[in-house]
């Protein structure tokens, strides 16, 4: 039973109907939760319909709750987590079972702790978090994983590369704007509100150079943005065609023996 429980909650088998409708029957309810949490901020909607609502998160809670269980009960059929205890508790700590239990704690704590009405819809806007429970059921969330996977190092080469020239641009603007603009850029922190506005493009209006040096400053910061953000946008795309090839260079599985299916014509093939 727990092997078949495992299974089902696992979404590897494309074959296996329960765990199809199982994933199906998780991301509806999900996305449900999502709308749900949205339209609970309508004051109309909310107080109109504040019963369905109540009902509709004891349920889906209640749902995420035997989810999370069965999953820490499943998970020493992984190798990785085969210990009892010890495996229990590497499991709990995985990004993806945090995900499970924030989602999860807030909905509980209201009913041991007593707090205000503030504290507990704050909370509730936890739920929010089930979106990112989508990743473990989707294709698409799983391959971005593993994009990102291979390609960290570049991208924290990139991070420390803009976090360099967002420390460069605030510092330069700050000693050439400061006597003019003493407000608007009192100290080089105060700065960097300028320069990420800039380095992004966004250019939103409310503190601007007015000196002739600040403005082209500006200017050239302003076009080295370009590039510097344009940077991860190009490594994740090429990350995506280096992992598409990958996938597409994998012999096919059977869904039945999960054997490659070109080891197996081949092997049908050889001469006896």
């Amino acid at each position: 039973m727990k092997q078949r429980i495992g299974e089902i909650l696992e979404p590897e088998s494309k074959s296996d109907f329960l765990s199809r409708g199982f994933n199906i029957f998780i991301i509806s309810l999900i996305v449900l939760n999502i709308f749900a949490v949205a339209l609970e901020t309508m004051q109309d909607v909310s107080e109109m319909y504040s019963g369905p609502f109540r009902v509709f998160e004891w349920f889906s809670m209640i749902v995420f709750t035997i989810e999370y269980v069965l999953r820490v009960w499943t998970c020493t059929l992984n190798p990785e987590f085969a210990s009892p205890v010890k495996g229990r508790i590497r499991y709990m700590l995985t990004p993806s079972a945090i995900i499970d239990l924030m989602v999860l704690v807030p909905f509980y704590l209201p009913i041991f702790l007593d707090s205000d009405l503030r504290f507990l819809r704050v909370l509730r806007l936890f739920r929010l978090f089930a979106l990112f429970k989508m990743a473990r059921y989707s294709k698409s969330l799983h391959l971005l994983k593993s994009v990102l996977k291979d390609v960290r190092q570049e991208l924290l080469i990139v991070l420390a590369v803009t976090m360099g020239m967002l420390v460069f641009a605030s510092g330069v603007i700050y000693f050439i704007e400061n006597r003019a603009q003493p407000e608007a850029f009192s100290s080089i922190p105060a700065a960097m509100w300028w320069a990420v506005s800039t380095m992004t493009t966004v250019g939103y209006g409310d503190v601007y150079p007015i000196t002739t040096l600040g403005k082209l400053f500006g200017g050239f910061i302003s076009i080295l943005g370009l590039g510097t953000f344009g940077l991860p946008v190009g490594i994740i795309a090429y990350g995506f065609i280096e992992e598409l090839q990958k996938q597409k260079m994998r012999p096919a599985e059977c869904p039945h023996c999960g054997k490659a299916i070109n080891a197996s014509i081949e092997r049908r093939n050889l001469p006896r």
